[in-house]
């Protein structure tokens, strides 16, 4: 355990490194914590080269609380479109509107208040609290976890329950008080830049001296990896009906609870989004395709003529490995389905969407204008 001149030592390295090093990013070179808020939700399972433009679009458009707050959720949700996980988008908004109406549009300051927000959790509560009011607040997510666990030479699940709990006392523990924000962005900075996941680069690393994994040889086989939930296979089929005009059909962001946690819930898959006509193909995707033809046009099944079956569109969504089986009907008119709005095909990839729903129409518009020409 690291006391004293050596504890000392490994938070002057440690920072110094950072400080030298740390890479160029745009929340970084602010103290607001709207913004800071802002790229620690946007990070969560996301690649930083990824949340970049979305981040200064958002702000772009969303500059600060107040904004976001009276913003219609669908532009919010345009504007996330792509990033996934969209109840980060919801749970944002949700937050900014709290923040109006119980604080009076002012970013709350202290950890506990920012931890009643909606969508914000242990980790971020603590790294707005330190990075914005440099408040002592050590964070714990998965690069710490990983750095800690090499550092301690920590086997076994670090989410196992007390196991967590340890990593938090610890992190609590090598926490530098005057330097709070900077230590904690220090720290997942090591991780996610050196002491990466596979191949992490020791000899590199500012505080390697004081690392027991790497003294014992083991530090690539930590933290231990956990078992994975079995990969399972979904196959959908939609159907993207195209009038004369070009336009096409989509239904409403759907309500419904993946209570059951059903592999190939619609709703989720669609991330709860406007989306094309879409059902489990459990069977033969043609099949499924011809009972919406005949819930829509309340008629037999489409002619061969009318009906085109375009390649598959994979995609990967958490365990899931998905399989989209897209059909392309030329109609003269579009059904009238309650909440369903009609769209230029074209327009479809500019709203607001799941990454799913934007490869379909893709596809389709690909088709489409083949078929045009």
């Amino acid at each position: 355990m690291l006391t004293g001149r050596a504890l000392a030592s490994f938070r002057k390295s440690l920072l110094d490194w950072f400080r030298q090093f740390q890479r160029d990013l745009p929340w970084r070179k602010t103290k607001d914590p709207y913004r800071i808020w802002l790229s620690e939700i946007m990070l969560q399972q996301t690649r930083v080269a990824a949340v970049i433009p979305y981040y200064q679009r958002f702000l772009e458009r969303f500059p600060d609380v107040k904004s976001l707050a009276e913003a219609p959720e669908e532009e919010v949700l345009r504007l996330w479109s792509g990033l996934g996980y969209y109840s980060r988008a919801r749970n944002l908004q949700a937050a900014a509107r709290q923040i109006v109406a119980k604080f009076a549009g002012d970013f709350p300051q202290t950890r506990e208040d920012i931890l009643s927000l909606s969508g914000i959790g242990d980790y971020t509560a603590s790294a707005i609290a330190s990075i914005a009011f440099n408040q002592r607040a050590a964070v714990l997510d998965g690069n710490v976890a990983r750095v800690l666990s090499r550092l301690r030479a920590i086997r076994g699940d670090l989410r196992e329950r007390k196991k967590w709990q340890a990593l938090q006392v610890e992190a609590d523990r090598l926490l530098a008080p005057a330097a709070t924000g900077d230590w904690n962005q220090a720290v997942m900075e090591l991780g996610a830049t050196l002491c990466t996941p596979r191949a992490p680069q020791c000899p590199l690393c500012p505080v390697a001296a004081h690392c027991d994994a790497r003294k014992l040889g083991i530090a690539e086989t930590l933290p231990e990896v956990r078992k994975k939930r079995d990969t399972v296979k979904v196959a959908l089929a939609s159907l993207v009906l195209v009038n004369p005009g070009g336009e096409t059909l989509l239904l409403p962001p759907p309500s419904q609870k993946n209570n059951n946690d059903q592999a190939d819930h619609v709703p989720t898959l669609v991330s709860n989004l406007w989306h094309f006509p879409t059902t489990s193909a459990t069977g033969d995707a043609l099949s499924s395709i011809n009972k919406m033809w005949k819930s829509f046009f309340k008629s037999s099944t489409p002619s061969a003529d009318k009906l085109r079956q375009l390649s598959p569109v994979r995609h990967a969504v958490t365990y899931r490995n998905i399989s989209v089986h897209p059909f392309l009907s030329l109609v003269q008119r579009l059904p009238k389905l309650r909440g369903a709005k009609i769209v230029a095909l074209g327009a479809v990839t500019g709203l607001a969407i799941s990454n799913l729903t934007r490869k379909i129409a893709k596809r389709a518009l690909a088709s489409f204008t083949e078929t045009s020409d």
